[in-house]
């Protein structure tokens, strides 16, 4: 446990080009991880049923299938604490390699999985197991990968630098989606079905390759390595942040739920909405998918330069109370049909979740270096399953109401209240505290 006396972990700030190598090697570290979680989406939407669940009804295979990218998010909260303590006792660098290899070989293991026609029943156990081990490996990513960028970044860079690893989302999206539409259009349906859906996943063994090449060549966190020499890091850091930060655990958990829902909500809901209820195209939707997904790389960079300049909150909050005035006429646009205002729809609501970027810089600077990865990581993915595990399933049960898209619109107007009272109570971090050990 570190010192009751504050303590500065003075470091040498890197060279510019050594500063980008590591922001590099975590936007390469996270858009793996997310690619790897993302095509299990779009297989599980598009294929899985027939060839894991052929058993049950076509809606009631679909259904399930679906409902296995659940699971991930089950374990989530999991994966959090394990990897945060590791993180805060080990090390940042030595976590995020670990982390690599877990998502990356369950990936992959997906690839070679045999179908139910194969082996039976054994076959979605399986399934279900390597899904839960990608959940596991994605929560311990995040908050390694933000770290990384954000302990090695100057003061006035922080945000800017720590923003690079959550563009890893909107790359991750691009891939899977990009993929799955390329072999789409060069394969045969019945080619798809037999072997060409194994490909996205094989293909995770080579993007581990470069992953770990780039990933091991970069240097351990200036700011971990002091807490490593001064012997301050926490025995318990899990412990210790439940103790010494628990008002900054449920306010940080809170204030990021907005941007969850209404990420999952246009990755997920959106997708059933307008394939579903309003018959458009599937690769219209994907196409628009696509392009928003751009639109929030874009925006989450610049959100998170923004927030160096003009603090963490004031552009978080901006962001949250635009999500206020534009969660209906989302919708409205939507229910035209027309695959440009739909697609319109799609990019406006993903820029708008560009808050995701500065998210990250606010969540380190909330706790000391000895407890940060675990409080972070543990606020994350708590809000991970409030807001991406249950809200797509919250969203499909409203939209069966009388008050149709209307009720989804509510529930993304309610979780902005909730987020944007969560903020407000949070302090706007100390800069100039990020390495001192209080």
């Amino acid at each position: 446990m570190s010192s009751p006396t504050q303590s500065t972990l003075a470091s040498q700030p890197l060279e510019r080009r050594d500063l980008r190598k590591v922001a590099l090697a975590s936007l390469i570290g996270t858009t793996i991880e997310w690619y790897d979680f993302f095509i299990y989406g779009v297989a599980a939407s598009l294929i899985f049923n027939q060839l894991f669940f052929p058993a049950l009804s076509p809606a009631s295979g679909t259904l399930v299938s679906v409902a296995t990218i659940g699971v991930a998010f089950v374990a989530r909260p999991l994966g959090g604490i394990i990897f945060g303590h590791i993180g805060d006792r080990i090390g940042r660098k030595k976590t995020l390699v670990t982390t690599l290899l877990i998502a990356g070989i369950a990936t992959t293991l997906v690839g070679v999985l045999p179908t139910y026609d194969a082996i039976g029943v054994l076959a979605p156990i399986l399934l279900v197991i390597i899904r839960f081990a990608q959940g596991i490996g994605l929560a311990g990513e995040w908050g390694g990968a933000v770290l990384m960028a954000a302990e090695h970044a100057p003061k006035n860079r922080r945000g800017f630098y720590a923003g690079w690893p959550q563009m890893g989302v909107a790359f991750g999206v691009v891939l899977a989606n990009g993929f799955f539409l390329i072999l789409g259009a060069i394969l045969t349906p019945e080619q798809f079905e037999s072997w060409g859906w194994r490909i996205p996943f094989l293909a995770s063994v080579v993007l581990i390759g470069v992953g770990l090449f780039i990933r091991l060549r970069v240097m351990e966190s200036p700011i971990f390595q002091k807490l490593e020499q001064t012997d301050k890091r926490a025995k318990a850091p899990l412990l210790e942040a439940l103790r010494r930060k628990p008002g900054t655990l449920v306010l940080a958990t809170l204030a990021l739920v907005l941007n969850l829902v209404a990420f999952y909500v246009l990755m997920t809901f959106m997708l059933s909405y307008t394939t579903g209820t309003l018959k458009m195209e599937r690769n219209v939707v994907l196409a628009g998918v696509l392009v928003s997904a751009i639109v929030l790389a874009i925006g989450t960079l610049l959100a998170s330069r923004a927030s160096d300049s003009f603090g963490r909150k004031k552009v978080i909050l901006t962001f949250y109370v635009c999500w206020l005035i534009f969660a209906f006429p989302m919708f409205w646009l939507t229910n035209s049909a027309n695959g440009v205002l739909v697609g319109l729809a799609l990019s406006i609501g993903m820029f708008l979740t560009s808050a995701y970027g500065p998210i990250a810089a606010l969540l380190a600077e909330l706790f000391p270096p000895q407890i940060r990865y675990s409080g972070m990581s543990l606020s994350f993915q708590v809000a991970a399953v409030l807001g991406g595990g249950l809200a797509p399933i919250a969203a499909v049960a409203l939209a069966e109401t009388g008050m149709g898209f209307n009720a989804v619109a509510l529930l993304i107007v309610v979780a902005a209240v909730v987020s944007i009272g969560a903020m407000l109570g949070l302090r706007e971090p100390n800069r100039d505290d990020f390495t001192k050990t209080d």
